[in-house]
């Protein structure tokens, strides 16, 4: 069993930048993939950025050049830096993990982009 707990969202407005935080309850380094997935009103859950364990990063299109992924072996954290932040890109962000094949989800952090 693996506990994700988020941190970072907000309330900010387009063209700002917000940090998210997932601590997990086992140590990074043994999770395959770390990601966020994010889910608007009225919308399918979608993936935003993945980070493998071999350091290989998959982006949304829509995101690729605004927001980073990285990971953090030594705090057990993955984060996602979004910049340049665009209404659209409000939602509830979920991180998750994959660990022999089971995947993890957070409770999810809310974000809110006004314009």
């Amino acid at each position: 069993q693996v506990q994700l707990v988020e941190s970072g969202g907000g309330l900010v407005q387009a063209g700002g930048s917000l940090r998210l935080s997932c601590v997990a309850s086992t140590s990074t380094f043994r999770l395959n993939v770390m990601g966020w997935y994010r889910q608007a009103p009225g919308k399918e859950r979608e993936l935003v950025a993945a980070l493998a364990r071999a350091g290989s990063r998959n982006y949304d299109d829509s995101v690729k050049g605004r927001f980073t992924i990285s990971r953090d072996n030594a705090k057990n954290t993955v984060s996602l830096e979004m910049n340049s932040l665009k209404p659209e890109d409000t939602a509830v962000y979920y991180c998750n993990a994959d660990h022999f094949g089971i995947s993890y989800w957070g409770q999810g952090t809310q974000v809110t982009v006004s314009s």
